[in-house]
């Protein structure tokens, strides 16, 4: 009798995670006050006097805009913004919104003082975003009801809301929609060593996970100056500590981002066998893309948006008129011997 309360006792252990477990680990890991948000001051500091501005006036805060490279906290501005002014907040991508019933139910839906978020916005039917410009001016949306000679607009009054978009790609969200954002267009920039090891240091702390300081900066240095991947790192870092009984200290956190094809400044294997192409099969540039796509066996978009940005941040590459163009400090990272030309 005992032998089986003990084994119902186990099992009664075992279906209770903590809370931190029981969630998705990237949200829970998401900061929910300005004080647990580290960076992005300026955004910060511009979106604190909008919010408390609308507040003592009794208004709803004005439509704001997003834009920046994945990971930098688009989404966690907006959680925030909904978390200080105490509204609730509807989700949704451009991508999900396929047709003007589509925004049509959303908004109709809202209730006063909501927050509308919509990720991805450049991603946005076209069709769907004329229908967004009057219900972000005016409050209202206008439906069209039949076709030819007797169609007829039918104009809606919709709740006051405020709309928070992101995006990664501004330049593809069209000038009046842009224009439309009177809160203002915020451009959130890439993180700090530092700031990201006190990201880290939060999230660590949020896991139940023991990091010292060298740990921590072996993180934040091959952290490509994003929180997103940051915690990635940390995550994959305990989890190769707990199976090999391991602390996670500096050398245990190398060998975890080491397994990962990690180096020391960042690059994955891809930056590595791109710069190793460019170098040994075409003598460091300049070479055109099609040619280093093919080479690598990648698409040119997938070579031009993913892997070029943080070699060209870190100054491994050039973009030049002529093609691509290996630096003297990529020969020397993948040890190679520069020869000026």
């Amino acid at each position: 009798m005992s032998s089986d309360k003990n084994k119902e006792n186990k099992k009664d252990h075992k279906e209770k995670p903590s809370p931190i477990e029981d969630s998705f680990l990237d949200q829970a890991l998401r900061p929910t006050s300005w004080d647990e948000y580290i960076g992005q001051k300026h955004i910060k500091d511009n979106v604190k006097i909008l919010l408390r501005a609308a507040e003592e006036r009794g208004h709803i805060p004005e439509h704001i805009l997003f834009y920046g490279p994945p990971g930098l906290g688009k989404t966690t501005l907006a959680h925030l913004i909904a978390k200080e002014t105490g509204k609730q907040m509807k989700i949704t991508s451009g991508p999900a919104i396929e047709k003007v019933g589509d925004l049509a139910s959303i908004l109709t839906n809202l209730s006063s003082g909501d927050i509308l978020f919509i990720d991805e916005i450049h991603r946005l039917n076209k069709m769907v975003e004329e229908i967004l410009y009057p219900a972000m001016e005016s409050g209202v949306l206008d439906i069209i009801i039949g076709k030819g000679p007797s169609a007829r607009t039918i104009q809606l009054d919709l709740p006051p809301f405020t709309l928070i978009a992101a995006t990664t790609r501004v330049a593809l969200v069209s000038s009046p929609l842009r224009s439309r954002f009177s809160g203002g267009v915020f451009r959130l920039e890439f993180y700090s060593n530092e700031e990201i090891a006190e990201i880290v240091k939060r999230s660590s702390k949020l896991l139940k996970t023991e990091l010292d300081e060298d740990a921590l900066g072996e993180i934040a240095k091959r952290s490509r100056f994003t929180p997103r991947t940051a915690n990635y790192f940390l995550k994959r870092a305990r989890d190769y500590a707990q199976v090999n009984k391991k602390g996670l200290d500096k050398k245990t956190v190398k060998e975890a981002l080491n397994m990962l094809a990690i180096d020391d400044i960042g690059l994955n294997s891809s930056d590595r066998k791109f710069l190793e192409i460019l170098i040994e099969k075409f003598n460091g540039g300049p070479v055109g893309l099609k040619t280093i796509g093919a080479a690598m066996s990648e698409e040119e978009a997938t070579v031009e948006e993913v892997i070029e940005p943080y070699l060209i941040q870190l100054g491994l590459l050039e973009r030049t008129a002529r093609g691509r163009v290996a630096t003297e400090k990529a020969y020397t990272h993948l040890g190679f011997e520069y020869k000026e030309k």
